[in-house]
């Protein structure tokens, strides 16, 4: 095992309920969701209580986030779709990972898409645009 690099600053769980579990990353969850899914999600589970419960209103979610009602309503249907979150009008809840990451399908609408999900041009940006 490794030695920690700053031993005086090792972070421990001390009254707070978040975490992330590792599959997130390893399973796909990471990678299936948008920017705003993400910040969404994450801001949910640092403030939910051990149950996975919040219930911070729209207004102060997207004035923390800095983001808009419209960019806070598709993350927050997203989640839900995805079966991430579930949520009553008032409050959240911030399930447990489901077995796998639900990926909706959807049609690729900007250039963003493309090079998140499109193979041939992921492989040319890899590839630096030569076959």
């Amino acid at each position: 095992m490794r030695n920690p690099l700053v031993s005086h600053r090792v972070r421990s769980i001390n009254g707070s309920f978040a975490f992330i579990e590792h599959r997130f990353l390893r399973h796909g969850f990471w990678a299936s969701l948008s920017h705003h899914e993400l910040l969404l999600y994450f801001f949910l589970v640092l403030v939910a209580d051990r149950q996975g419960l919040s219930f911070y209103s729209y207004d102060k979610i997207c004035s923390l986030l800095a983001i808009s009602v419209d960019e806070y309503i598709l993350a927050r249907d997203s989640l839900i779709n995805k079966d991430l979150l579930a949520f009553d009008g008032t409050f959240f809840q911030v399930l447990s990972l489901p077995p796998e990451p639900v990926r909706l399908s959807q049609l690729l609408q900007n250039k963003e898409d493309m090079e998140r999900e499109d193979p041939a041009t992921i492989h040319q940006l890899i590839h630096g645009g030569t076959t």
